[in-house]
């Protein structure tokens, strides 16, 4: 069963057992904003209290680590399907994690979006734990320009696909962010997805 699209976010979690309907998405007419469009307004974020971290030029992610659930992958490109839908991760390997390449990358200015099952073909995903973060917790990625970038979570939320919050999660920031997003909530088992999404919000913590 593949991940089920919800507004304009792909539901990227799988339940485990669950017969697999390969494509099966719903479609949408809303494209996630480029990296220069998310550049370019304000942040609809708390925390203007905080020391602004100085955002860090292009530099494409290659691999995700967060040490609080012990999930660890490297990323792969994700673009758009012809329908507008984002793509996900192959579900074949449900421990790999993806990123949104036309968005800004993780430590540009904007809102840098990462993608994982929770599971797929009965084994834990990528993002099986990715609920149990809480504020505070670090979440590391590596650049290929050798930089390892330290975002810290500052909210989680479980939204309705039918209702995904689709300018807070892909919207322009002032601040270099980051989203993590996966399947949650109740699953369907005449659709064979979750209703719900699972995601995380974080900002750039520094740099090194």
């Amino acid at each position: 069963m593949l991940l089920a699209l919800a507004a304009l976010v792909p539901s990227v979690v799988q339940l485990a057992g669950a017969p697999v309907t390969p494509g099966l998405h719903q479609p949408t007419e809303i494209v996630p904003p480029t990296a220069s469009e998310a550049s370019a307004g304000r942040s609809a974020q708390p925390s203007s209290r905080r020391r602004a971290q100085v955002a860090l030029p292009r530099s494409v992610p290659v691999r995700l680590s967060i040490p609080t659930i012990d999930a660890q992958s490297t990323l792969i490109p994700l673009n758009l399907n012809p329908d507008h839908t984002v793509q996900v991760p192959p579900l074949t390997n449900p421990a790999q994690a993806g990123w949104y390449a036309p968005g800004p990358t993780p430590g540009e200015t904007g809102a840098s979006v990462i993608l994982g099952h929770v599971d797929g073909y009965d084994e834990p995903g990528i993002f099986y734990h990715l609920r149990d973060l809480h504020p505070g917790d670090p979440i590391l990625i590596t650049r290929k320009d050798a930089t390892t970038t330290r975002f810290t979570v500052y909210r989680t939320e479980q939204a309705p696909k039918t209702n995904f919050p689709t300018t807070k999660v892909y919207g322009p920031t002032t601040r270099p962010e980051l989203r993590l997003i996966t399947c949650g909530g109740t699953f369907d088992r005449q659709t064979g997805n979750y209703l719900d999404n699972i995601i995380v919000f974080a900002a750039l913590a520094g740099a090194s």
